[in-house]
């Protein structure tokens, strides 16, 4: 495996999703008893994008094991990280009921802080928030904000509607507000068919669409003028893969510049806004070589973009390591320690 700098920073690590359960203690006492009466404490809260039994899952030495010991001897301590940014993909996100759906938000986010920050120095938070009912996320991120190991919100890639649509913008002022960039993560709670065309038949077809999913947020939140709204937010693309930006960029580019009296709001190129606000993870690495890595980096002006992600536990492909080749040693520490610094503030002390 390559040996990469010390101190970096990992973008990208998964917590196993708590069972309803283990979740009982954190739940406060009214929907602890609803929990346990109507029999939520027996009920499996797995995302359906998340799949934990595909193969893609997680790699044979992790399935067994996808523990904090694991956490550790696996990617904390061979990696030599300074910390990396943890997250709970839990079904609470995918609830109708609203006041469940933060219950459950709530309870998961005390849980990540006992049962692994507290545990471990090194570890990072993401914050789940309920999307079904702004006001609700808002809350869950003012609550949250509070403890500093959190650092940024998560989103899944699909949802009910574009994440640019302005119902949504308080729950993103309320981030860029304490400093905490929007992550959004591959994934979706199917409540639209994955791709344009409708629902498909395997999983392969869905994690394909995945791409078109971010192809399709970014170009919401451009449009909708939601930098603008929130000039200081970051958007940080999680398993998003990179091969498609290139095109991305010149077609978004291009349509602006005949349809921006539609936009008047977007007084740049969208692909200078992307650049100056947008975070893209390194895992999966989507491009099938050295050569054709290289040409998409420099395409997207790399060293600004990337940030280092190892994705653990999830098993994309059989490379010994997390660094591809293409990556040369000078884009590396960029991805590790200076992008990192200056999209996440909170990490920023951490990091230096």
């Amino acid at each position: 495996m390559r040996a990469i700098p010390a101190g970096g920073v990992d973008a990208d690590v998964h917590i196993p999703p708590p069972s309803s359960r283990a979740l009982l203690p954190y739940l406060d006492a009214h929907w602890r008893e609803q929990a346990v009466l109507r029999g939520l404490d027996r009920l499996d809260f797995t995302l359906s994008s998340a799949r934990p039994r595909l193969p893609v899952a997680a790699r044979p030495e992790t399935r067994a094991d996808p523990s904090l010991d694991a956490l550790r001897a696996q990617v904390l301590d061979p990696l030599r990280l300074r910390c990396a940014i943890a997250h709970a993909l839990h079904g609470a996100i995918a609830l109708h009921t609203e006041d469940m759906a933060a219950a459950f938000c709530r309870a998961v986010n005390d849980w990540v802080a006992a049962e692994w920050l507290d545990r471990e120095t090194r570890l990072r938070a993401s914050i789940l928030v309920p999307m079904q009912n702004v006001e609700l996320a808002v809350a869950e991120i003012e609550r949250c904000a509070t403890d500093p190991r959190f650092v940024q919100v998560l989103v899944p890639a699909m949802g009910d509607m574009p994440l640019g649509r302005r119902a949504y913008w308080p729950v993103w002022a309320a981030a860029e507000k304490h400093g905490l960039p929007l992550a959004i993560h591959g994934g979706s709670l199917f409540r639209h068919a994955p791709g344009a065309t409708g629902w498909p038949s395997f999983h392969v077809e869905d994690l394909v669409l995945q791409a078109q999913a971010f192809d399709a947020q970014l170009a919401s939140l451009v449009s909708e003028g939601v930098f603008q709204a929130c000039p200081g937010l970051k958007v940080v693309l999680l398993e998003s893969g990179i091969t498609w930006l290139p095109t991305f960029l010149w077609r978004m580019d291009k349509i602006w510049r005949g349809l921006r009296a539609e936009v008047p709001w977007v007084k740049e190129a969208p692909s200078t806004i992307i650049r100056r606000q947008v975070r893209v993870s390194l895992q999966p690495v989507d491009a099938p070589d050295a050569t054709m890595l290289s040409r998409t980096l420099d395409h997207i002006a790399a060293p600004e973009m990337l940030v280092f992600s190892s994705d653990w536990p999830h098993w994309h492909d059989d490379r010994p390591g997390p660094v591809p080749d293409g990556i040369d040693d000078a884009l590396l520490r960029r991805m590790l320690i200076d992008n990192p610094a200056e999209t996440w503030p909170r990490l920023r002390e951490t990091v230096a």
